[in-house]
């Protein structure tokens, strides 16, 4: 009896499977890697990042690739510090709409980010996400500046999904000294945002155009 056309077709559907969904790997950060950024750099579509205790002084900008979990220790001891050189984590417009929320950061405080006037799209001190909807999960973004808008999150046309995050002690020299929003739509859950500031609209949030979900959020002082 000869082989089926259709059971040829499924072998090699599941042979395309698991070359393609089968292979991610782990990096380990120092281990691997001594920085966070190149890790990132080293990594591909799916992989899994792993981050040890300690503290980061970089600030990242996210490469063209998409679902990678970016996992630290926890944000009691796994710290991303920005020095105040530029934004914390940075996705850029080269990125071109390509992350969703399969790219997870989680684990993390992320703090002293300063988007500055002197750089290009001086906006985020903690987060700069333009089209660009990562999950943020178990996070703290504190302490960050901009001197325009979006002390701790900068959003443009993008919908990044929050759960378990703290934004406080942020400032912006303009708007959303938490989290400035322009025709975005994140989404947060557990979400508190305290202690932020703003030299004019939107201490908490700003939003233009904007249609921000949120449940069970804490917004105060």
């Amino acid at each position: 009896m000869g082989i089926s056309k259709s059971f040829i077709n499924k072998f090699l559907t599941r042979i395309v499977f698991i070359s393609t969904f089968g292979f991610s790997t782990t990096i380990n950060i120092p281990a691997d890697y001594s920085t966070i950024q190149a890790g990132i750099d080293a990594s591909s579509d799916g992989d899994t990042i792993l981050v040890a205790a300690g503290t980061y002084v970089e600030n990242i900008t996210w490469p063209v690739i998409n679902g990678v979990k970016l996992i630290g220790s926890g944000k009691e001891d796994c710290i991303i510090d920005g020095n105040q050189q530029a934004s914390v984590i940075r996705f850029e417009e080269n990125l071109s709409g390509i992350i969703d929320t399969t790219t997870l950061i989680t684990g993390f405080t992320i703090k002293n980010g300063y988007a500055q006037a002197s750089q290009p799209n001086y906006y985020g001190g903690g987060i700069y996400c333009y089209k660009a909807s990562p999950s943020l999960e178990n996070v703290t973004i504190t302490g960050n500046s901009a001197s325009d808008d979006g002390g701790g999150i900068w959003c443009q046309e993008s919908s990044p999904s929050l759960v378990n995050v703290i934004i406080s002690g942020n400032s912006s020299d303009n708007d959303g000294g938490g989290i400035f929003c322009y025709y975005s739509s994140p989404s947060l859950v557990n979400v508190t945002i305290t202690g932020n500031s703003a030299s004019d609209d939107g201490g908490w949030i700003y939003c233009d155009d904007s249609n921000p979900s949120l449940v069970n959020c804490v917004l105060w002082n």
